[in-house]
């Protein structure tokens, strides 16, 4: 047992560092984007076609809140080649599976994120605003130097489980043919006939790495937090 996971650890590690960590981080970088697009768009007050826009945020969260991600992974990657638009995609939609595994996770992400986002800056007290509006501000002025600084310390913890869940869920991407950690150990199972022992130590790593991102969630917690006062 010793010899498999000595010999088996630098490979999931590889796997990691070349797949795992770099889709995950890319994944949640523009998932973040897109949530913020998306929860700002549905917070605005603006009325007219604006609303279009906000109709079609709130189908996009529901969407994906509403789909499995593994279900998501296959529409993107094995479905979409089947969606031919002549004179667009005339041989359908069709990705390297990477890109498909990171747009269906950033639009996952997103979509999730959004809410949090969107919570976070609701949760603000309505006086800062009127506050702002009274000394000439303007929405986007306050929005950027008042409520979204107030935002992120809010939205941190449930932002950093969301990162930490998209660790997670990118063993998924072993699905459409990814080789990240979990679909190497797969491979090296069906060589040495220890499946317990390989995703044991899959597993093992797995919670090494949200461990040590746990960690650092609760230091950007501490760092955040810093000026606000507490009572008893």
């Amino acid at each position: 047992m010793w010899h498999i996971i000595v010999t088996s650890t630098p490979q999931l590690i590889e796997a990691g560092l070349k797949y795992t960590i770099p889709i995950s981080v890319i994944s949640f970088i523009l998932g973040l984007v897109l949530a913020l697009v998306t929860a700002l768009i549905r917070i605005s007050t603006k009325k007219g076609a604006f609303w279009i826009l906000k109709g079609i945020a709130r189908f996009y969260v529901w969407l994906f809140r509403s789909t499995p991600l593994l279900v998501q992974l296959f529409i993107v990657y094995f479905g979409l080649p089947y969606l031919k638009i002549a004179g667009l995609f005339p041989n359908g939609i069709q990705m390297s599976p990477v890109t498909a595994g990171i747009l269906t996770f950033s639009l996952n992400t997103g979509a999730y994120c959004a809410e949090t986002i969107r919570g976070a800056i609701l949760s603000i007290p309505n006086g800062q605003w009127e506050a702002a509006y009274s000394i000439g501000m303007t929405r986007t002025t306050v929005l950027r130097r008042i409520i979204l600084p107030q935002a992120v310390r809010v939205s941190l913890p449930p932002l950093a489980n969301s990162f930490i869940g998209l660790v997670k869920d990118t063993s998924l991407a072993a699905s459409i043919t990814i080789v990240e950690m979990f679909e190497v150990s797969q491979q090296i199972a069906a060589q040495n006939y220890q499946p317990l022992v390989m995703y044991c130590l899959v597993a093992a790593l797995y919670a090494v790495v949200c461990t040590a991102l746990s960690w650092l969630q609760g230091y950007l917690e501490k760092v955040t937090s810093r000026y606000v006062t507490t009572s008893n």
